[in-house]
């Protein structure tokens, strides 16, 4: 219970203090909070994604992207005024997405590290399911 209050507490101080990124820990994603894995289906077939996360591609295989579809499909899983986080392999393309998702007023989450280091914390990842 104290580690998830302390958990809510660095989220709510990085919220306002304009940090929108917190690294990623087992505990993290264990998190009543909706996560969005943008990360290619070649990628959540081969290491798996989080339990419970939303899968849907920012960026393609060839690093290709349509941002008005993914803020479409984004637009039905998540409320931009509710916090929700985001995920990919290593924090390179969320990095980039939280930025691109907070301009446009999202209250998004940049989940640092991605899978590689949830994965290197002991966190095994839920198969990919189509």
């Amino acid at each position: 219970m104290l580690r998830a209050m302390s958990l809510l507490f660095l989220m709510v101080v990085s919220m306002q203090a304009g940090a929108k990124s917190i690294l990623v820990t087992p505990s993290v994603v264990k998190q009543p909070m909706t996560i969005i894995d943008i990360r290619t289906e070649a990628e959540w077939r081969q290491t798996g994604i989080v339990a419970g996360a939303i899968p849907l591609t920012f960026f393609d295989a060839k690093g290709r992207y349509d941002a008005n579809a993914f803020l479409q499909e984004l637009d039905k899983h998540v409320r931009k005024d509710v916090p929700f986080a985001i995920i990919c392999r290593t924090g390179n393309r969320t990095t980039a997405v939280s930025e691109f998702l907070g301009e446009l007023g999202y209250e998004v989450i940049n989940l640092q590290g991605g899978m590689v280091e949830l994965v290197k914390q002991g966190y095994r990842p839920a198969p990919y399911r189509p």
